[in-house]
């Protein structure tokens, strides 16, 4: 283990305790808000957020494994978001905090696990955009995910 992906996974989980702190004292009323940036409810954003922590761990070991991410556009990342708002447009508190709970743990096994070198290594996220070091990935799409989304999340219930 890395001191750079213990410190990594430690920022991470951070943000996941803040998340998971935010999540579990919201009401009925403040979960089905409508946010302004994603234009989805709060508990459309959490689970949108829950759920990506796997899928956001799935491209950093594939990168860390010297591959790129195979066809994946910003199309079609806009695609699956939007599929997925529709599917858990009635999504629950209680299932989205164990997924959120699940997946962040997942992911930050996942931190953890790298080395300097599988930090260092780099590939394609999204076809037509500059390549990305694995710690590029980390910082600031598993973690910058979290903390865009959560400033959503506060506003709407502000």
């Amino acid at each position: 283990m890395a001191a750079k992906s213990e410190a990594l996974a430690k920022q991470y989980e951070a943000k996941v305790q803040e998340t998971t702190a935010v999540l579990e004292k919201l009401s009925d009323a403040q979960w089905k808000k409508m946010t302004t940036g994603e234009k989805w409810t709060v508990g459309v954003v959490a689970h949108h957020i829950a759920g990506s922590h796997e899928g956001i761990a799935g491209i950093v070991k594939t990168i860390a494994a010297g591959q790129s991410m195979p066809n994946f556009t910003l199309d079609a990342l806009h695609e699956m978001n939007a599929k997925h708002a529709q599917e858990f447009a009635n999504v629950g508190k209680a299932d989205t905090l164990a997924l959120h709970k699940k997946g962040a743990a997942a992911a930050a096994a996942v931190v953890r696990g790298l080395s300097d070198a599988d930090l260092a290594r780099s590939g394609t996220v999204l076809t037509g955009m500059p390549a990305m070091t694995v710690e590029q990935i980390v910082t600031n799409i598993l973690i910058n995910h979290v903390d865009e989304h959560m400033k959503s999340i506060r506003a709407a219930v502000a």
